[in-house]
């Protein structure tokens, strides 16, 4: 639990904005802690659970005993509002609720009949319990008491805000006391204690100007606000030399952190010196089969770890990968081999062949057919064909030594594609036609793998079980 108190200067403002919207302070807290959940990523229907005293009936006034009923107050945040507009929101919603507030909880469960679980309450996960009938006193001949908290060690809800509304002697605000009893199955204290500051400071923003919508008002404290904005967000770093290859990048990677996670497939990892080993013996045995700069090699390959690596070898080898999705129809497969007749066609039976004869260095331009330059088309992809026939298009790699305008310092400059129709000609543009029938667009084909799904296409013998 996290206890806080709202003083009682805030409580006199609040008080003031409920009265000028004609609703209650219970209302206000309802509105804030509302808007707190929705900016914390809750959605925009909120229900809340509160209880009520249940004794509606003057016939209850004289009776011992235990009526509270819970009423489950939905509030609506969507659109936007002003944190007036949500207050009235919350008022016409309050007051139909209220209408109804003796039906039995437990008959509107059964009515209602959502889906049970013991993980969590039917109706809701929020609970606000806000006491304004003032402190009862027991006064006894001979003996002092005073009220004291008894915890169960248990929270009944995910998070339940606590409220007791305090009173001067002359019946002005005197604070509130409040508490955050949190789940630790869900929450850490260190969170908890976050949304109790971030509550007050939406309670100070919006008794300072109501009328700013729930999405402005400000829950960052400076500290968090500049741990966001410039410690999270640091993305400078230096910038690669202009002309280097994706090769020489991923290379250097390897240099700097050769022990470090590089890929991940299933229970199993790779670290970067070895994915850099596999794809430099898989580079060699595709140079020695033709495959070199302004060449195509097809990877008709499942999602697997095998295809980042024929990925990887195909560009030091110097070629451009052309993605062949092995869920496509044949037709469609054997009509993209005939349009951009590559120089290999790279299956799972070549990429799991025995490459332990040739050298884990890295490739040098000496090695390759011929030097690799950065202007060398890099991948070729091919449009769906939604309508007419699917079209290449190949493109450079990225200029990692440069920045498109918003991005940040060293991220790459996306290369330009300029349609066929365009009068630039194929030598001055940064891509390059792949055949006569070429067209020209900016790719969006990127592979992706789901660990724990995607098949084996390692090597005989590797520890992958993928």
């Amino acid at each position: 639990m996290v206890p806080f108190t709202v003083d009682a200067d805030l409580h006199r403002r609040l008080n003031a904005l409920a009265g000028s919207a004609r609703a209650s302070l219970f209302m206000v807290v309802q509105a804030a802690f509302a808007a707190l959940l929705t900016r914390h990523g809750a959605g925009t229907d909120i229900p809340v659970g509160s209880p009520v005293a249940g004794r509606t009936d003057e016939a209850l006034d004289d009776l011992v005993g235990f009526f509270v009923n819970t009423l489950v107050l939905r509030t609506d945040t969507s659109g936007d509002p002003t944190f007036r507009e949500l207050l009235e929101r919350v008022r016409e919603a309050d007051l139909a609720a209220y209408a109804h507030q003796d039906v039995p909880f437990e008959k509107l469960v059964e009515r209602l009949r959502p889906e049970r679980s013991l993980s969590r309450h039917p109706l809701f996960q929020v609970m606000l319990a806000f006491q304004n009938s003032g402190e009862a006193r027991l006064d006894l001949p001979g003996l002092t008491a005073e009220a004291l908290p008894v915890g169960v060690g248990v929270a009944k809800f995910d998070l339940h805000l606590s409220m007791v509304e305090l009173r001067s002697g002359d019946g002005a605000p005197g604070g509130i006391r409040a508490a955050l009893e949190f789940s630790t199955d869900l929450f850490e204290r260190g969170t908890a204690e976050a949304l109790a500051e971030r509550l007050l400071r939406l309670l100070r923003a919006v008794a300072d100007d109501p009328d700013t919508t729930i999405g402005r008002l400000e829950l960052l404290s400076p500290d968090e606000r500049r741990r966001v904005l410039t410690g999270w967000n640091t993305t400078e770093a230096p910038r690669p030399a202009p002309g280097t290859r994706v090769p020489e990048l991923f290379e250097a990677q390897v240099a700097r952190t050769p022990d470090a996670v590089a890929l991940v497939v299933g229970g199993e990892s790779w670290t970067y010196a070895e994915v850099n080993a596999r794809a430099n013996r898989l580079a060699r045995w595709l140079v020695g089969r033709g495959a070199g700069p302004e060449r195509i090699v097809a990877l008709r390959l499942p999602r697997c770890a095998g295809l980042y690596v024929a990925l990887l070898a195909v560009l030091k080898a110097g070629a451009a990968y052309l993605p062949v999705d092995v869920a496509y129809p044949e037709e469609r497969i054997a009509l993209m081999l005939q349009d951009a007749s590559p120089a290999l066609v790279l299956t799972p039976e070549e990429v799991e062949a025995d490459l332990s004869g040739f050298p884990a260095g890295d490739l040098t331009d000496g090695e390759r057919l011929a030097p690799l330059l950065p202007h060398h088309p890099a991948y070729v992809i091919y449009t769906s064909g939604s309508t007419g026939r699917p079209r290449p298009w190949s493109c450079p790699a990225p200029d990692w030594s440069t920045s498109s305008p918003g991005t940040p310092a060293g991220s790459p400059a996306a290369p330009e594609c300029a349609p066929r129709s365009s009068r630039r000609s194929a030598s001055t543009s940064p891509c390059r036609r792949s055949s006569p029938r070429s067209s020209w667009a900016r790719p969006s084909w990127r592979p992706t793998s789901r660990p724990g799904t995607a098949p084996n296409c390692w090597p005989p013998g590797s520890t992958n079980s993928a």
